[in-house]
């Protein structure tokens, strides 16, 4: 086991060996966000005597366990408590390995960095990497917009925990055998459009060299809206604008009360999310994208085919009409919503593709356009899935996850036939995002992949499949009409 105890800046963390890799569970990378530190920025953990016992998970943050497991993410062993990461490498004693940090998603309101679906065992058996996974504060404890209320406060403490645990790593990594000055963030769904804003934060710059982003851009309120949110969450907690400190003595079950009545109603919006600041979020992410505020920092992007059936399951009821047209209208604004308005059905199938289309794909097409003017750029999109299966019907949100972490258990238990047809799937996404990981280029690796950068002019994009193949501005005409491209 001796080459499971590791040094931290903080002290000394013990480990343990799980099949053909090392890990660290549990390490506190912040101090406890609690009483008053609820609603603050994080901050370093204190030094400790002796060896951490870091071989089981710490507690996630605190979330609505109906949206937890809503989203696929159990709620269990919950506590403000949470501020705590993981840590994955290969077996033996090696030096300067790639690091791969993953943010999760659950649209910033539930799941965690312990999800079994993010074991980190198959990266660092399969590709001599590190893998990080990450608890951060969700819901109103990550996100409510106090200071758009009380300048005593800063705004997006949840997107500050990923800093600080990106910090951690900066500083700690090199004793696991990683290489600090090759960091590559990765994540989903809200782990995804947290990247989308950790490219822009000036807080995060210098602390990771690549980014993968998968099924997310940018998706952020204006501090205005964000504040308004804020001041109904404070109604409903019966908290006066004059008295925020009294927020630290409430329960934390009830804030999460509070902050789903707030949500009753919101349809596709998510209340809590990044906050355009002007501070810690300085700017509108795309905007600052396209104008280089991520200048030289080289992403893979993409979504799924069908990410909106996820949401809207067979069996769901469509969303009243005027609901609906109000929120196409929302997201797509009047003009462009006249022209679309009748390529969408009423029924939960053209609800489903809507959502797919303008909440991820329309989004990260936008982002790879302003990113690819100062880096280089690979777009994907995932296509494999299986017709008339009772749960992979379609290639809906996540369903690439266990194919990048390679978890065919995950798959097994959605009773998929784990041939040899998946697990080349998987061996070949995973060694794409390892092999940018490595050398900042997915083609790099065993597989033979030839995926070429995306740009405006041929929108080269690689869609994963049973056969995978590169296909230029797939659904073009689709694309020119949510783009306005014509």
């Amino acid at each position: 086991m001796a080459n499971t105890l590791v040094k931290t800046e903080q002290g000394l963390v013990q480990g343990l060996e799980e099949g053909n890799a090392r890990v660290w569970k549990g390490i506190p990378f912040a101090k406890k966000p609690v009483g008053e530190l609820r609603f603050q920025p994080p901050e370093v953990h204190e030094s400790w005597e002796g060896a951490l016992d870091c071989s089981s998970f710490g507690p996630i943050c605190p979330q609505n366990p109906e949206v937890a497991a809503m989203l696929g993410a159990p709620a269990v062993n919950m506590s403000e408590d949470c501020l705590y990461l993981n840590v994955w490498a290969p077996m033996g004693e090696k030096e300067n390995l790639p690091v791969m940090v993953w943010i999760h998603g659950g649209a910033f309101r539930a799941g965690s960095g312990s999800s079994p679906l993010y074991d980190g065992s198959a990266f660092a058996e399969n590709g001599d990497v590190i893998v990080v996974t990450l608890n951060y504060r969700l819901g109103a404890f990550g996100f409510l917009h106090l200071a758009g209320l009380d300048g005593g406060y800063t705004g997006n403490v949840g997107l500050l925990d990923q800093i600080a645990a990106l910090k951690w790593v900066r500083e700690n990594i090199k004793a696991f055998g990683g290489n600090p000055d090759e960091v590559t963030i990765f994540g989903e769904s809200a782990g995804s459009m947290s990247i989308a804003s950790l490219l822009t934060m000036p807080a995060a710059e210098g602390l990771f060299k690549r980014a993968i982003m998968e099924s997310g851009a940018e998706q952020v309120l204006p501090a205005r809206s964000a504040a308004a949110v804020a001041e109904a969450m404070l109604d409903e907690l019966g908290v006066d604008k004059q008295g925020l400190t009294s927020l630290k003595d409430i329960s934390a079950e009830k804030i999460i009360e509070a902050a789903e009545k707030v949500n009753q109603g919101a349809g596709l919006s998510m209340l809590f999310q990044p906050v355009v600041d002007g501070d810690t979020l300085p700017d509108y992410p795309q905007k600052a994208i396209s104008e280089g505020a991520a200048k030289d920092v080289p992403i893979i992007i993409g979504t799924n085919h069908d990410e909106g059936a996820f949401f809207f399951r067979p069996g769901s009821k469509p969303m009243p009409e005027q609901v609906r047209n109000a929120t196409m209208m929302k997201m797509a604004g009047r003009e462009l919503f006249d022209k679309i308005k009748d390529q969408y059905s009423a029924t939960i199938e053209g609800q489903a593709q809507f959502m797919t289309d303008f909440v991820f794909w329309k989004p990260s097409i936008n982002y790879a356009e302003a990113q690819a003017k100062h880096a280089p750029v690979w777009m994907y999109r995932f296509d494999w899935h299986i017709p008339d299966h009772p749960v992979v019907a379609k290639a809906s949100h996540g369903l690439e996850i266990p194919f990048v972490f390679t978890h065919y258990g995950y798959l097994k238990r959605l009773e998929v036939d784990v041939d040899e047809g998946v697990k080349n799937l998987a061996r070949q996404m995973q060694d794409a995002w390892i092999s940018f990981a490595k050398t900042g280029d997915p083609n790099a690796g065993g597989s033979g992949l030839r995926w070429p950068t995306y740009n405006t002019e041929v929108r080269s994009t690689i869609v994963f499949n049973r056969e995978s193949e590169v296909v230029e501005d797939p659904d073009g005409e689709k694309r020119r009409l949510v783009m306005e491209d014509n």
